[in-house]
């Protein structure tokens, strides 16, 4: 490296220093601080006793933690299907121009870009058993229900109200960042492969598909990450529904208040995190 280099480089450091040391202000401190409290029992007081690994050992035999990942797990298995499968067919049926298409995409991101305590309301409203739209719907228009019924207040059913919830307001996004694909693709292509004989069927599975690997890919790989740190949602439409984030919630603010068993939590969640960064950066972006 010559001297012109070198100083350049030493320039280059000076430049992003700031940077570098307002990102590991706001977030490597607390998290490596996340990693310490793990290690100790921690009173509401501020004094903590070191107890090594009896957080993890303690997490890893409670039956709710188990439970908690299983919800998460049909959590991110229907929202990010969900999201993915809806943007992915709204691409598709709204990709090619006509009038108004400007004003259908403002329509489709509205959910998106609403504030989300708004819309949650809007949501506990259509779903309240006594004068809500769903129970309106399906038990005195239709007949379908004998009864009503509070599928907000039963967990079970709570956790798909929560996902068809996403999967209505983050399918937005989806759908903006495919079509952005979509529309870039070359109609050469269709052409040499309509000539090969493929229908349309097999024009979507031999050109649009491979086309859209890196940004399905992308979508599928960002709402794992985005959804496995999902809190304010869940909780705002259905607090009974513990998702992992909601879970450590409860252990570090309510209850028997465990703020040492809810960073234990929080940590295991940023390794299974950390995996899923490792491989989008390794395997999609291929840095």
């Amino acid at each position: 490296m010559t001297p012109l280099e070198r100083a350049e480089a030493k320039f280059g450091w000076k430049l992003v220093a700031p940077t570098i040391l307002i990102l590991g202000l706001l977030i490597l401190y607390p998290l490596m601080y996340n990693v310490y409290l793990s290690f100790f029992d921690v009173q509401l007081n501020g004094y903590k006793t070191f107890v090594g690994l009896e957080n993890y050992i303690k997490l890893l035999s409670n039956t709710d933690y188990y439970s908690a990942i299983g919800t998460t797990s049909l959590y991110l298995l229907g929202t990010v299907a969900g999201t993915t499968l809806l943007g992915l067919a709204m691409a598709l049926l709204l990709k090619d121009p006509f009038k108004g298409r400007g004003l259908v995409n403002a329509a489709i991101m509205l959910p998106y870009v609403a504030p989300v305590i708004s819309v949650v309301f809007g949501w506990q409203f259509l779903f309240d058993p006594i004068s809500g739209v769903v129970n309106y719907l399906f038990v005195d228009l239709f007949g379908i229900w004998s009864e009503r019924t509070n599928l907000i207040g039963n967990p079970d059913s709570a956790l798909w109200v929560v996902v068809l919830f996403d999967i209505w307001k983050h399918a937005p996004i989806a759908y903006l960042l495919i079509l952005s694909k979509l529309v870039s693709i070359s109609r050469d292509q269709y052409e040499a492969a309509a000539i090969d004989g493929y229908g349309p069927v097999g024009r979507f599975f031999h050109v649009t598909l491979p086309e859209l690997y890196f940004v399905l890919a992308t979508v599928v790989l960002l709402r794992l990450i985005w959804n496995l740190n999902r809190f304010e949602d869940v909780y705002l439409l259905a607090p009974n529904v513990q998702t992992l984030p909601i879970f450590t919630y409860y252990q570090a603010f309510t209850g028997v208040i465990d703020q040492g068993l809810a960073a234990a939590t929080s940590v295991i969640q940023l390794a299974v995190l950390s995996v899923f960064i490792w491989f989008y950066i390794k395997k999609i972006m291929k840095w």
